[in-house]
């Protein structure tokens, strides 16, 4: 049985490369696997774990289109999935908490992504790997990793709930409108996504308590519950 932390770095990684409990997935763009991905990577376009509802982006899609993506890619309840990107993890950690929205709790993520592991000498390939289809059952049955706008609402005042906005300081303020109203939603606090990223350690995570230290100065701390957005679940 693979045993990985949620966040794992490239030498661990490099362990479990032929570890058959492990699927691979690779959230870079196409061109981009083409030309090099981890070795065994099996590829999964973005597009494909997002839904629209006009004018809503980034739903989750329906169960039926979650199990044929999914069993495309070769996923059991037994595997592992290690998902890794080419953009600070972006793509991949989306990936990670739908698998979550599924149940499926055995995840990992490369922390740096293609970067940190291509940067630092990790071996790459651009042979396509070909998944063996099996027949994944895709359930949303975690529910306490959603939020929808009602339960947003109603837990608006409470003290032990908090919202953290992760889009661009202009998006929070109003100056750029990607919806139908400009703003935040009344009570987040504003945290970029990228201010959790360290560009002189390829785009790997800031250190676990200097996040949590800005989280704290920001109002939520580790005794809350956290609920992020950004405009597109991105």
């Amino acid at each position: 049985m693979t045993d990985l932390a949620l966040v794992i770095e490239p030498e661990e990684l490099e362990k479990h490369l032929q570890d058959e409990n492990c699927l691979i997935i690779d959230m870079c763009k196409h061109s981009q696997y083409l030309q090099a991905h981890i070795p065994g990577a099996v590829f999964l376009d973005y597009n494909y774990i997002v839904a629209m509802d006009k004018p809503t982006a980034g739903l989750l899609p329906d169960e039926e289109h979650m199990s044929r993506i999914f069993s495309s890619l070769g996923l059991t309840p037994e595997k592992h999935v290690i998902a890794y990107d080419d953009e600070g993890g972006g793509k991949a950690c989306r990936l990670i908490w739908t698998l979550h929205a599924l149940g499926h709790t055995k995840t990992s993520l490369l922390n740096g992504g293609l970067m940190s592991w291509s940067n630092e000498g990790h071996p790459v390939s651009n042979e396509q790997t070909h998944a063996v289809q099996t027949q994944y059952k895709a359930h949303y049955s975690s529910n306490h990793v959603i939020a929808d706008a009602d339960y947003i609402f109603r837990h608006l005042e409470a003290d032990n709930v908090g919202l953290l906005d992760a889009r661009s300081t202009q998006e929070y303020d109003g100056i750029k409108r990607f919806a139908e109203q400009a703003g935040h939603i009344p009570g987040a606090k504003h945290y970029e996504w990228t201010d959790a990223l360290d560009a002189k350690r390829n785009y790997r995570f800031l250190p676990a308590e200097e996040i949590g230290s800005e989280l704290n100065d920001l109002g939520l701390g580790s005794d809350k519950e956290i609920i992020v957005y950004c405009q597109t679940h991105h």
